[in-house]
């Protein structure tokens, strides 16, 4: 294996079911992590697993570029009906979010005729080119890649706690205007409604909504990177419909397809549409596998209520982070997030071996059994990424094995001494 491809713990999996993973050994651990966020329906979900299944017997791959066939279309049509706004919609498919933040981009400047592209600092966009340019954070993504894709320019993104609240974020976008780029030559916004690799921080929705006027008095498409936000993670199918603005563009991949790679861009027909047959499209793009996954992820949504869960879940996760805040005062920030994609941020105190204490407790919670992962610039977030159908035993295992960690890692240095978890379940 590369040097370059690296995993956050001495883990070999062997099977996996709801929110729980099994390795090699037989030993058995709680998923905070769920893929990185592809498993908010849990994985190997009966539904998804049978559909698969089915399409397995018919057909796996004829390349939707030569051969159609209605899986594809059937997923575009439902995500058509899915995504915010009430203008006619078109749906492309693709296999990754980096392939779909840059198709994003391609449809932009060929239906503006522009080319400059306006990021936000600490965004994630993907690992490929174009995508990696458009991200905000260097380590551990853009190393020594360069040099990377012209004329991508980047904002503050607005979070207070970097001394950019929406107010002054907003004016940082004018002074790129001034001095950097001309509006007029603006293709596209592309902004993350919360950060994900940049530590769970939502936009503020005054800031969006102030975003998407800015884009329609400059004719700029607004693109909305709902990767890890998409798919009930925030308690709405999409987090940017809790702004209530409407974007021109959605991207979108991870939970889409129960575990199978799907990604896309859904928007505005017009826009869509601004690309010349054979501009779009690739090998793998919606292949027919991940398209039933998908049918059958959407279709579990409805049937077990998974939105209405996301938002149970979503409470009973920030209490029980609200308590380890509590508990250790002088050595965690706060909590951060949106709905069911929550975060717990750690004081910057790198130890001996460099590692943040968020990276050291989330290294004894896989001791306890517990399988998380770190966010934010300098790793200093403990980031929650549970499946949405978690139940209430896995919730208590997995929060107990994170105080447990917390007890070991921060209690030596905290002034208050650890106190007995409250057990908190969602049904």
């Amino acid at each position: 294996m590369a040097r370059g491809v690296s995993s956050a713990h001495p883990l070999f999996v062997s099977r996996a079911e709801g929110a729980r993973l099994w390795d090699v050994d037989g030993r058995e651990y709680v998923d905070f992590a769920g893929g990185i966020g592809v498993m908010n329906l849990g994985h190997r979900h009966p539904a998804v697993v049978e559909a698969v299944r089915e399409q397995l017997d018919a057909f796996t791959h004829t390349c939707f570029q030569v051969g159609m066939y209605e899986g594809y279309v059937a997923v575009a049509e439902r995500l058509n009906a899915l995504c915010p706004g009430d203008f006619e919609k078109k749906t492309l498919l693709l296999s990754t979010g980096s392939e779909a933040t840059e198709n994003a981009i391609k449809i932009a400047r060929a239906a503006t005729g522009r080319a400059a592209v306006v990021s936000f600092s600490y965004g994630y966009h993907g690992r490929t080119l174009l995508a990696l340019t458009m991200t905000g954070k260097v380590a551990p993504y853009k190393q020594t890649f360069g040099p990377f894709a012209p004329e991508i320019y980047q904002s503050p993104f607005p979070d207070a706690r970097r001394g950019y609240d929406t107010e002054r974020a907003l004016r940082a976008l004018d002074e790129l205007f001034e001095t950097r780029v001309a509006a007029r030559n603006v293709a596209a916004f592309i902004i993350e409604p919360v950060l994900g690799e940049g530590g769970f921080i939502p936009a503020p929705f005054p800031f969006l909504r102030e975003l998407r006027r800015i884009a329609d008095r400059h004719g700029i498409v607004l693109v909305v990177d709902e990767v890890q936000t998409g798919f009930g993670r925030t308690g709405t199918m999409f987090a940017i419909e809790q702004a209530g603005v409407v974007p021109d563009l959605l991207t979108f991949a991870k939970s889409v397809a129960g575990g199978l790679p799907l990604a896309g861009v859904v928007g505005r027909a017009e826009i869509m549409d601004a690309v010349d047959p054979g501009g779009l499209g690739g090998t793998y793009a919606g292949n027919p596998l991940a398209c039933a996954a998908a049918l059958a992820t959407l279709d579990a949504f409805d049937a077990d209520d998974v939105l209405a869960r996301a938002e149970r879940l979503g409470r009973t996760v920030r209490a029980r982070l609200d308590a380890l805040v509590a508990r250790y005062p002088s050595r965690i920030e706060d909590v951060r997030g949106l709905g069911a994609m929550l975060a717990v941020a750690f004081v910057d105190a790198p130890g001996d071996d460099g590692k943040s204490l968020a990276a050291r407790v989330v290294a004894a919670a896989f001791d306890e059994g517990l399988v998380a992962l770190t966010a934010g610039p300098k790793a200093n977030v403990l980031r929650i990424l549970v499946p949405l159908v978690a139940t209430g035993d896995d919730l208590a295992r997995g929060f107990d094995a994170l105080d447990r960690a917390c007890a070991r890692v921060l209690a030596t240095t905290s002034h208050l001494p650890p106190t007995e978890a409250q057990n908190s379940c969602i049904t």
